[in-house]
């Protein structure tokens, strides 16, 4: 399956987007030059932990990426609907176009998506049937990178030993404020928000109700269903190999057509 590239033009979406990207360039090079590589350089620390935390950084990048690039599930203009799904369709007050059921469309693209989720501008992207999976994948991320930030930051002062080859006094004066607030104040608040946007990223998938569903009270007996957090990730990661769902650099593919209308087009 091609990767197709999917652009929103939202500048309020590229300065989020660029917030995003800034603070994960802090992360990857700032954090790494004053704390990782200074403790490997002189044996504090083993190479599998820089290892770890350069795999955080590359996939958490990769997600982001992905999940603002890929195509959320936008409807065609002219759709071709099977001759058996009919029923599921309805026609959009707002572009005047065909859709399935559970589609939205959202006014900051323009477009019907297929199972919105909802805008999120912090991606400059809508979350949709087919790039949720890459949502779930960057909050997941950047919760391990933003933890790992956080335990670095810790380490730093109470627990690595101190670096021979560092003039402490001037790292006191230049770094030491940035480390002790700015990073960890970042690293906390990112850890919170992820934590709390992911969890209900996962309540929501398990119990087969979109954001945008949940803020509407929408309710009927073919929604709103739970099932098992295995068969509900594997539905919107599209394999049922686990270890797949954490690799954000692949396609996707719907497993099969079910009760839950998920028409393609």
């Amino acid at each position: 399956m091609k990767l197709r590239l999917h652009f929103v033009v939202d500048p309020m979406g590229w300065l989020c987007i660029s917030v995003v990207f800034g603070i994960w360039l802090y992360n990857t090079f700032f954090i790494p030059k004053l704390v990782l590589l200074p403790h490997y350089n002189e044996g504090h620390i083993p190479w599998a932990i820089v290892i770890c935390y350069y795999i955080a950084s590359g996939l958490c990048i990769a997600a982001l990426f992905r999940a603002s690039t890929a195509d959320p599930g936008r409807l065609p203009v002219d759709p071709h609907i099977p001759h058996s799904e009919r029923e599921h369709w309805e026609l959009c007050n707002k572009c005047n176009l065909m859709r399935p059921k559970r589609s939205h469309h959202c006014s900051r693209c323009g477009h019907c998506v297929r199972r919105m989720d909802h805008h999120c501008p912090w991606i400059n992207n809508c979350v949709g049937e087919d790039n949720h999976w890459l949502f779930l994948q960057l909050c997941f991320y950047a919760q391990v990178l933003s933890l790992f930030t956080l335990v670095l930051d810790f380490c730093q002062y109470y627990y690595f030993q101190p670096l021979t080859k560092l003039d402490q006094e001037k790292f006191t004066t230049r770094h030491e404020l940035a480390l002790l607030r700015v990073s960890a104040l970042m690293g906390v608040v990112m850890f919170g928000g992820m934590s709390s946007l992911f969890y209900t990223q996962m309540t929501g998938i398990v119990s087969d109700m979109t954001t945008i569903e949940k803020m509407s009270q929408f309710s009927n007996e073919i929604y709103g269903s739970k099932r098992s957090w295995q068969w509900a990730l594997a539905e919107v990661c599209g394999t049922r190999w686990k270890l797949l769902w954490l690799l954000p650099l692949r396609g996707r593919q719907p497993l099969q057509s079910s009760h839950h209308f998920r028409t393609h087009v």
